[in-house]
């Protein structure tokens, strides 16, 4: 519906700020009818048009917990925790809070994060999950020996077959409504062949060019009790391990990939001396583009988001808080990359494993002779927090095996076009659902990716 985010960097009016900094979302959405009953520019309309939906996510349940629900859930889970404890996880920035109206509530995921993110806190956990901490551990082994591999043969590999499925949960269901569903599926691209569908559930209405920028498969059906939609696919994925030696860039680079993309890959004056600081007279690409993913590896602290919509600049939203998750972490690495000439793009959909299937989304850049290769900066942060180096090294400029890619750009509409404001309008790796007159929030959605096999191929 209002799918040109670009107009998210018109400043709001001072009052809408006031009452949306409170925690009045009420009084804000107020405010934005009164500006739209109104005469106004039409970018200024369309900006509050946007917020309007942004304050609906962000009121909905993306910060459910008061200041003593989450002093309660923090005292449950962790031995001898006291109420300080949690005053400073909030005055350090540590657990993600907003106040509505006037008083603090904690984002939905702020005790997981903290337990991911603090070895301290994790070591306090009374009742730890012995399968969890065995499947971490494990995870670790998998990307060590798919590293040992990668460099052993000069690249791998792999044939991959995975289920996505996506339904309303039952208080959102409404039984004999045409629905628009969307599930990603494998773009076809340079890691990606042999995109083959293997089953759907129900019949697939139309499926998007396989070199759709985020590639869906679409469902237009009569919604059915309990209706689950489903899509089976395989596909073939091969990288090559690249070693990048910066005496060896070519004098001439290209000159693609370099834009500005409002609102979010944008040259902004904090972006702009952060580049700066970083680069110092540096030109060689190779060089440039490794210390801006130092920078976002060392300086950047891994952390659950909410919507990335409700964010209106992310990048500068990570320079400047030095936390986020994995598409955070890329796109500031990405817009680093383009303020200094040095071609970068988007990729996202799955990290899939026999241990855990679930959303990533990680960056390309560009170097002549090498061509376009990866940088993981949220799979190299969490290395270098491990101590390990070599692992840590290994995600600026290749990638392992373990993915799906749907999309290759960020903001791109899907084939066909959704009728209402997705509950990510910026990516897709979840899905989408909508009825007729409006859409759901992935809080109103049950979403499940399973990885059913991958093996090696010669």
């Amino acid at each position: 519906m209002y799918q040109d985010l670009s107009f998210m960097k018109i400043p709001l009016p001072e009052d809408v700020l006031k009452l949306k900094n409170y925690g009045d979302f009420d009084g804000a959405q107020k405010m934005i009818q009164h500006f739209l009953s109104k005469d106004i520019p039409m970018a200024l309309r369309k900006r509050l048009e946007i917020e309007s939906e942004i304050i609906r996510v962000v009121g909905t349940d993306e910060y459910p917990y008061t200041y003593e629900e989450a002093l309660e859930i923090m005292s449950s889970h962790l031995k001898d925790f006291k109420e300080e404890e949690l005053q400073y996880l909030k005055e350090i920035s540590a657990a993600d809070w907003i106040y509505i109206d006037g008083k603090v509530h904690f984002q939905r995921r702020f005790y997981e994060n903290l337990i991911k993110t603090r070895p301290d806190l994790a070591a306090r956990v009374m009742v730890v999950d012995v399968d969890d901490a065995q499947g971490n551990e494990l995870k670790q082994k998998l990307l060590n020996s798919n590293i040992q591999y990668m460099k052993e043969h000069g690249g791998r590999t792999v044939h991959t077959r995975i289920r996505s499925t996506i339904k309303a949960k039952k208080e959102f269901e409404e039984v004999g409504r045409k629905v628009r569903v969307h599930l990603p599926i494998p773009k076809v691209y340079e890691q990606v062949s042999n995109v083959e569908i293997l089953a759907s559930s129900p019949e697939i209405t139309s499926i998007a060019p396989e070199d759709a920028p985020q590639r869906t498969v679409y469902f237009e059906t009569e919604l059915k009790p309990d209706q689950e939609f489903m899509v089976e696919y395989e596909f073939d994925y091969h990288v090559n391990y690249v070693e990048l030696d910066p005496e060896k860039v070519s004098p001439e680079q290209p000159d693609f990939c370099l834009e500005e993309q409002a609102p979010h890959i944008m040259f902004t004056p904090y972006l702009r001396e952060l580049r700066d600081e970083l680069a110092g007279e540096e030109t060689n690409p190779v060089i440039l583009a490794r210390r801006f993913y130092d920078f976002v590896t060392t300086k950047v602290m891994y952390s659950y988001m909410r919507e990335y919509f409700t964010i209106e600049c992310i990048p500068e939203y990570c320079a400047v808080n030095q936390k986020g998750d994995c598409g955070v972490q890329a796109l500031l690495f990405i817009t680093l990359c383009r303020m200094s000439g040095i071609p970068a793009r988007w990729q996202s959909g799955l990290y899939a494993t026999e241990y855990y299937t679930g959303c990533h989304d990680w960056s390309q850049f560009y170097v002549a002779p090498y061509g376009w290769v990866f940088a993981d900066p949220s799979f190299g942060g969490s290395a270098w927090r491990a101590g390990d180096k070599d692992r840590w090294n290994y995600y600026f400029g290749n990638l392992d095996v373990f993915r799906m890619p749907a999309n290759s750009e960020i903001q791109k509409e899907f084939i066909p076009e959704k009728k209402w404001l997705r509950g990510d309008p910026i990516d897709n790796q979840r899905g989408e659902f909508e009825y007729e007159d409006h859409g759901l929030l992935y809080s109103q959605l049950e979403v499940h990716q399973e990885l059913i096999s991958m093996e090696d191929m010669k």
